[in-house]
């Protein structure tokens, strides 16, 4: 088994990270909060004879979720997770869409298999532990790769910010407490993809992000 790599497909106007995950050496993984824009994601997957095996979702927000049902149907591939706490979310999207003028593509998604804290996700040999990790959405899983030192943070956690918690199902202080409690932990020197804009270190957050301070 090779390295993991990662790939960032920007998708819907939000500029939401689409990560593709997979192997350097099988050129086998899985596709992380395809939110839209599944005509691109295909293309890209297709132009770097990639194979995906599932669709792991962060959580239910339109932005991260709005392709998956697409997706699934068109490459027979199993939605995995989040947190069960985020059905009503997944179950709003092309509501939310159409509020936002979307509406093109976005669907409503269940999940094949939603996700517990502590249970594990994984494809080849490159294995991601799930932390539960709400406040941001309040079924808002991340993906931990301790092997690599590595995770996929979803909108828990940016370089220099945090998740916004003005959304339906969003709470300040449990965000924050899911970060000191779920995130910090993981180490200083994991590096972190997350849901929009560059990813970072995670001890370079608890150092100089503004929104930790006194966490």
């Amino acid at each position: 088994m090779g390295m993991l790599q990662a790939g960032i497909i920007p998708v819907t106007p939000f500029q939401q990270n689409c990560t593709v995950l997979f192997d350097q050496d099988t050129k086998e993984g899985v596709i992380v909060d395809p939110g839209g824009d599944v005509e691109t994601i295909l293309q890209i997957v297709r132009e770097n004879g990639l194979t995906l095996k599932e669709i792991w979702l962060t959580h239910g927000h339109l932005d991260h979720a709005g392709g998956a049902d697409e997706l699934r149907e068109r490459l027979g591939i199993p939605v995995i997770g989040p947190h069960k706490d985020d059905k009503p979310l997944l179950e709003r999207i092309e509501t939310q869409a159409a509020k936002y003028g979307m509406g093109e593509g976005m669907r409503n998604v269940t999940p094949d298999r939603f996700l517990e804290e502590g249970e594990t996700v994984s494809f080849g040999d490159h294995q991601f532990e799930v932390y539960h990790c709400p406040g941001h959405a309040p079924g808002h899983v991340i993906f931990f790769n301790r092997t690599q030192g590595f995770a996929h943070l979803g909108d828990v956690l940016f370089a220099g910010s945090i998740g916004r918690t003005d959304l339906p199902g969003g709470d300040h202080e449990t965000l924050l407490r899911s970060i000191k409690e779920k995130v910090l932990p993981l180490g200083d020197d994991v590096g972190f993809i997350c849901g929009h804009g560059p990813g970072g270190k995670i001890g370079e957050e608890r150092r100089t992000n503004p929104f930790l301070r006194g966490i």
